[in-house]
């Protein structure tokens, strides 16, 4: 197998051109994704594909979307970019209307499972309030379609072949932050992962992290600060969100992580109330309640934060000032690591002088 160290948008555009390139009735269009979008995911398919299958469509949303959808219903495969997750809502009833509901609504005799949307989502720390927002609970309340985030190249790249190949719609966020910011090896072939399964990325028995996309990446280094204070923690990339993983999350004696260590914590950038953590927090005090150390704590997404925010507790991702750098947010996401810990652990850990 043949590694090759690439970013995350090279990653999807490796994945994009693969994609073309083995299945003749694969298309991909949006909005600039003929020189390259404005993130340059789709660079070099036109030139190689040609304008017939890599093409740009005009500025209107509920277009491209509701083209992609007749497009997939005869039976090939529809890759639409939407430029950016906070204008894929004038397509909202398309997608949830039409797209989850096209099986259904035709007793299984036509359905648009070749439909994927790609696009990106996520606050970046300069994008402001229409290009930094993280839709992702609205598509999570609708049958009939899948919602997947990757945090990485590999899994950007081995998530969107799945995506494109699942025989359901698929609405696909990719975390714009991370498009130049993460690494790693990716395989230069094709190959997938399976979606709705989650990644257990680091093992530990004081408490369970859950997060998705962007997020991990500063999960992570503030387990690392955590495991400094004392504080084992097992970090969950859930990595698709509906149909999502329960298994791993929930408790069980042989695989899940939060009988194990009796406390989660579910971090996400959208708003809290309505976000997908309070479906992870619902579920899991249904199932685990009398084997819960601590509360469920679902901490604000602290990329900005001021006294403005605080007051609106459904507008974290909203840009302000001052901005938090990140070892302040990683301190932030220790008092609540300990917010969520038994008393007998916080006293212990008090009287450590930590």
């Amino acid at each position: 197998m043949l590694l090759e160290p690439v970013n995350l948008f090279s990653a999807v555009n490796q994945a994009l051109h693969i994609a073309l390139d083995t299945d003749p009735r694969a298309y991909v269009f949006g909005e600039d994704v003929g020189f390259g979008g404005v993130f340059r995911c789709t660079t070099g398919l036109a030139d190689q594909f040609g304008k017939r299958r890599v093409f740009n469509t005009p500025l209107c949303e509920q277009g491209i979307v509701g083209f992609a959808i007749g497009l997939a219903a005869m039976g090939n495969r529809a890759i639409a970019e939407i430029q950016f997750a906070d204008y894929i809502f004038p397509a909202f009833d398309h997608i949830v209307n039409e797209a989850a509901k096209f099986r259904y609504r035709s007793g299984n005799q036509f359905n648009c499972g070749g439909l994927t949307i790609r696009t990106p989502y996520g606050a970046v720390g300069h994008g402001g309030h229409y290009h930094s927002q993280s839709p992702e609970a609205f598509f999570c309340h609708v049958p009939g379609i899948k919602v997947v985030i990757p945090c990485s190249p590999r899994q950007a790249k081995g998530l969107l072949f799945s995506s494109i190949r699942d025989p359901n719609p698929v609405v696909y966020l990719e975390p714009k932050w991370l498009y130049r910011l993460a690494v790693e090896e990716v395989p230069e072939q094709d190959y997938m992962l399976l979606l709705s399964e989650a990644e257990v990325i680091r093992e530990g028995s004081d408490i369970t992290l859950v997060g998705w996309g962007a997020q991990l990446s500063v999960m992570e280094q503030a387990c690392m600060d955590a495991e400094k204070e004392g504080i084992s923690c097992e970090l969950v990339d859930l990595k698709t969100l509906i149909p999502w993983d329960k298994e791993t999350i929930e408790a069980s004696i042989s695989t899940a992580s939060v009988n194990k260590t009796g406390r989660l914590l579910v971090s996400h950038e959208a708003p809290i109330t309505g976000g997908f953590g309070a479906e992870i927090s619902a579920y899991i005090v249904e199932r685990c309640f009398t084997r819960l150390e601590g509360p469920v704590w679902i901490p604000p997404f602290l990329l900005y934060l001021s006294h403005s925010t605080c007051q609106q507790r459904t507008s974290y991702w909203m840009p302000s000032t001052p901005r938090l750098n990140i070892r302040q947010w990683k301190e932030a996401f220790i008092v609540c690591f300990k917010m969520g810990m038994s008393t007998s652990l916080r006293n212990a850990i008090e009287e450590n002088g930590n």
